[in-house]
């Protein structure tokens, strides 16, 4: 027998093997707070220890005079299998815009009986989505000249959207890019669409925009409430005598001396405060909930891995809390139980 014959007749073989389910979310906590055991010791002792340092941290005043704070915080965690099974409930084929209100009402009562409530569920929605949209970048990329085809034939952008599963207005640029628009060339078409598009485009980029909640080009609501929340954790670390430095005031300062922004958290702490026992040196507020999807983590733990390297231990607060199984080395996860939120329900 040849030697190719050998291998067909083992390749039943492997395809015969079946393929184990993979498990919802990351590695177990217990397991990560293991493997980093000894970087989060060392990001607790460098919290502790930056008063002392010579030369001080990064954007600390001379002549700090440190209080010391203990806070208590409490938290309610999601339990990841809770999250697990909002997970199946809020994504579906297709659907990237905001939910109608009967959708919504369906994901609250599939899961009333889950210790995860609809907010929590819908900024997990968020997170889902931003990790299909970026993993599917490239297959999208690879579809794009039977997508502008299709297009270029009379399909309109949200059934192209529908039928090859990805954001509308990303479907959108993928048509642009086929037709051999750069990148500058697209961001400046979508930007002032009445200059740069076709009556046609303008009509079916309007569309995308409506229906998308990924990738849609305004963005400017959400980043107003996420500032009006961290502007609700600044006062209440205020009205708890913390001494604190905000972000927009180190960005000023850093460009100013290095030419950019190089390490600004949302607060940095000028005191020695301790939530639940573990020094916190800075905090990032996060007008989104916690989830156990790998985009998300990797990205805040790049994040924060700035800080840490700089000031030691820090500390995120989710405005929707976070999933019990997530952990962000050197750093504390909080939910916003302590804080007064009702400034972002004001109209």
């Amino acid at each position: 027998m040849g030697a190719n014959d050998s291998r067909r007749k083992r390749r039943p073989q492997r395809g015969n093997k079946k393929r184990r389910a993979s498990r919802y979310g990351g590695a177990p906590r217990t397991a990560l707070l293991e493997r980093y055991a000894e970087y989060d010791a060392d990001a607790c002792a460098a919290a502790i220890a930056r008063f002392t340092r010579k030369p001080l941290p990064m954007a600390f005043p001379e002549n700090l005079t440190p209080q010391r704070h203990d806070l208590v915080w409490s938290n309610s965690p999601v339990p990841l299998a809770d999250e697990e099974t909002a997970s199946k409930v809020v994504i579906k084929r297709g659907e990237f815009g905001y939910l109608p209100d009967s959708r919504v009402e369906d994901i609250a009562q599939a899961l009333k009986e889950n210790q995860i409530n609809t907010d929590q569920a819908l900024s997990l929605r968020s997170a889902l989505l931003q990790e299909k949209t970026v993993y599917g970048h490239h297959r999208l990329q690879r579809q794009a000249k039977d997508i502008l085809r299709l297009y270029e034939e009379g399909v309109g952008v949200l059934d192209l959207s529908q039928r090859y599963d990805a954001p509308p207005v990303n479907t959108f640029r993928a048509i642009l890019s086929a037709r051999g628009w750069s990148k500058a060339r697209i961001k400046d078409a979508l930007k002032t669409p009445e200059k740069n598009l076709s009556k046609r485009d303008i009509k079916e980029f309007t569309k995308a925009e409506k229906a998308d909640r990924v990738s849609n080009v305004d963005q400017s609501e959400t980043h107003d409430r996420a500032e009006l929340f961290e502007d609700i954790l600044c006062d209440w670390f205020s009205e708890n005598g913390v001494q604190f430095r905000r972000q927009s005031e180190m960005v000023k300062e850093q460009t100013h001396e290095h030419g950019r922004p190089i390490r600004t958290p949302d607060l940095l702490i000028l005191d020695d405060v301790r939530i639940n026992g573990q020094p916190v040196a800075w905090i990032d507020a996060k007008h989104f909930y916690g989830a156990d999807v790998s985009f998300q983590r990797k990205k805040t733990g790049k994040q924060t891995a700035r800080y840490v390297e700089e000031w030691g231990q820090g500390a995120i607060v989710y405005r929707h809390g976070f999933c019990e199984n997530v952990h962000i080395p050197g750093t504390v996860l909080l939910d916003s139980s302590p804080l007064d939120l009702s400034r972002l329900f004001e109209d």
